[in-house]
C-alpha cells in the first residue's frame, strides 16, 4: 500500500480509503447497505490488515449509526494508526440550526461525532457541501476553534465548486486561519467533470483529493453491462447517484474496462480503481461496499499498474468535451508556457 501526502500537510494517508455509507442502513442509507457493528467489523479488519489507514463517514449516514459502528470497532484504540475522516453540514434534526455550516451547528456536530466516534480527536474535518447562508468568516472561524482546542486535527472540504474553494481559502488566508488540506469529490472515467477546476485547484493550492464514488454506484464494477443490469445494483433500488447523462458513452467506457481486465485476469473494477489512483492530484480512493469479495476486489487495485497504452485507451474513451474557456486556457497556455509545463494546469490535458 502506497501513503501519500494529505496536501500541503504532513499526514500521510493510504492510497485507498474505506468508506462506511454502508454501516448502519438507516433511512435513505437502506438503498446502499445496511451492514451491522460485526459485519462491519470484519470490513474494516480487511482493509486495515491490507495497510488502509484511513477511515471516511460522516453523521448524516445512517444519521450517525455509521459513526457509532465505527466508534464500536475502533473502541478509542486507534490501533495500526488508524486515521478517521468525517463530515458535517446536513440535517441531523428537525430544528431550524441542526444543519448547515453555523458556529452553532459545527461545535455541536463535531462534539456529537466524537461521542459516537468514541475518541477524543478527529483527523480531518470535511464541511459536506456549500452553505450559502452562513458567512464564511463565521464557519472558518469555528472550524479554528475546534483546532485550537484540540478536537480537530485537519480540515477539508466535500463537493464544493471552484469557486467555493477559493473563496474559503481566501478567508484562510486574509483572517489567518486553518487553510483546507483536502478536497472530496465525485471523479471517475464516467465522469472526469473534475478536471475542468477542482484537479487544476488541488494542484495548484496544494490540495489533497479524496474520491467518493470511484465506480460510479457500482456502474464501472464490469457486473453490468449494456442492456444486462446485475440483481443487487443500486439502480434497480432506486439510488440514482451519480446521474449518468451519456448511457452509450458509458457502456463504451465498461467494455474498454472489461477488455482490459480479462487481459490481466482481474476484475474491472480494479482497472477503473487503478486508473484514478494513478491520476494527478488524486490523493485516495474512497472503496465501499457490503461484502467481503467487493472489498478484496477493491484492495488489489492497490498494487495494480496500467500500462501507458491502456491508459490512452482508457482516457481515450472516457475523454469529457473540451468547454471554450478551457479551450482557450490551453492554448493560451501552450503560447505562454510550452508544452513541458503544461502538466500544471490538470491532468486532463
Amino acid at each position: 500500500m502506497e501513503y501519500r501526502l494529505l496536501g500541503r500537510s504532513g499526514l500521510k494517508v493510504s492510497t485507498l480509503t474505506i468508506g462506511t455509507m454502508t454501516f448502519g442502513g438507516k433511512g435513505w442509507a437502506k438503498t446502499v447497505g445496511d451492514l451491522g457493528v460485526n459485519d462491519a467489523h470484519k470490513l474494516v479488519d480487511l482493509c486495515l490488515d491490507a495497510g488502509v489507514n484511513l477511515i471516511d463517514t460522516a453523521d448524516v449516514y445512517s444519521q450517525g449509526v455509521s459513526e457509532e459502528i465505527i466508534g464500536e470497532i475502533t473502541g478509542g484504540k486507534r490501533k495500526n494508526g488508524v486515521l478517521i475522516a468525517t463530515k458535517a453540514r446536513f440535517p441531523m434534526g428537525d430544528g431550524p440550526n441542526d444543519a448547515g455550516s453555523s458556529r452553532h451547528h459545527l461545535i455541536r456536530a463535531c462534539e456529537a461525532s466524537l461521542k459516537r466516534l468514541k475518541t477524543d480527536v478527529i483527523d480531518l474535518y470535511q464541511l459536506h457541501e456549500w452553505d450559502g447562508q452562513t458567512p464564511l468568516e463565521e464557519t472558518m472561524e469555528a472550524l479554528d476553534l475546534l483546532v485550537r482546542q484540540g478536537k480537530v486535527r485537519y480540515i477539508g472540504c466535500s463537493n464544493f465548486s471552484g469557486w467555493h474553494i477559493m473563496k474559503a481559502l481566501g478567508v484562510s488566508a486574509v483572517d489567518h486561519l486553518p487553510r483546507f488540506v483536502s478536497q472530496q469529490i465525485h471523479y471517475t472515467l464516467e465522469a472526469r467533470d473534475a478536471e475542468y477546476e477542482l484537479l487544476p485547484i488541488s494542484i495548484d493550492q496544494g490540495l489533497g483529493v479524496l474520491v467518493w464514488s470511484p465506480l460510479a454506484g457500482g456502474l464501472l464494477s464490469g457486473k453490468h453491462r449494456r442492456n444486462k443490469t446485475a440483481a443487487g445494483s443500486r439502480q434497480l433500488a432506486g439510488w440514482d447517484e451519480p446521474p449518468i447523462r451519456d448511457e452509450d458513452r458509458l457502456w463504451i467506457i465498461v467494455d474498454t474496462l472489461v477488455d482490459i481486465a480479462a487481459s490481466h485476469n482481474i476484475s474491472a473494477a480494479q482497472v477503473a480503481l487503478a486508473w484514478l489512483i494513478g491520476r494527478k492530484a488524486v490523493t485516495s480512493v474512497i472503496i465501499g461496499g457490503r461484502t467481503e469479495a467487493q472489498f478484496k476486489d477493491n484492495l488489489a487495485s492497490a498494487d495494480f499498474v496500467l500500462t501507458d497504452e491502456e491508459r490512452r485507451r482508457l482516457d481515450a474513451v472516457s475523454a469529457p468535451p473540451v468547454l471554450y474557456p478551457y479551450w482557450h486556457q490551453l492554448r493560451t497556455a501552450k503560447d505562454r508556457l510550452g508544452d513541458a509545463d503544461l502538466s500544471l494546469l490538470g491532468p486532463h490535458i
